[in-house]
């Protein structure tokens, strides 16, 4: 049974920064695509980043510059780190496990966590 536990979520002011973690268990996590996604409040899911099974990034247009994905292999964990967050930011954020067909700039996944809150707002 596959398993990913987002933590790192919380309130925080414009401007400010937030590391999202994400436990796996359960699956080969060192040769996964893994990738974070994200629900805006009364918004379908979007797609954020991507890390995949050589370490390749990628992002979207809309946090290009100011996240950053990356993975710790031997911890199983993978993270995101938010600077310069703004309100469009504020959403619940998903750490997913996606297959190599699905693994490159879609939403698309095979399993996700339960999700972090992060809610920018001064």
């Amino acid at each position: 049974q596959v398993q990913l536990v987002e933590s790192g979520g919380g309130l925080v002011q414009p401007g400010g920064s937030l590391r999202l973690s994400c436990a796996a268990s359960e699956f080969s996590f060192n040769i996964s695509c893994m990738k974070w996604i994200r629900q805006r409040p009364g918004q379908g899911l979007e797609w954020v980043s991507v890390i995949d099974r050589f370490g390749s990034r990628y992002y979207a247009d809309s946090v290009k510059g100011r996240f950053t994905i990356s993975r710790d292999n031997a911890k199983r964990t993978l993270y995101l780190q938010m600077n310069r967050l703004n309100s469009w930011d504020t959403a619940v954020y998903y750490c997913a496990k996606a297959a190599a067909a699905n693994c490159y700039f879609t939403a698309d996944h095979d399993y996700r966590g339960q999700g972090t809150q992060v809610t920018v707002s001064s």
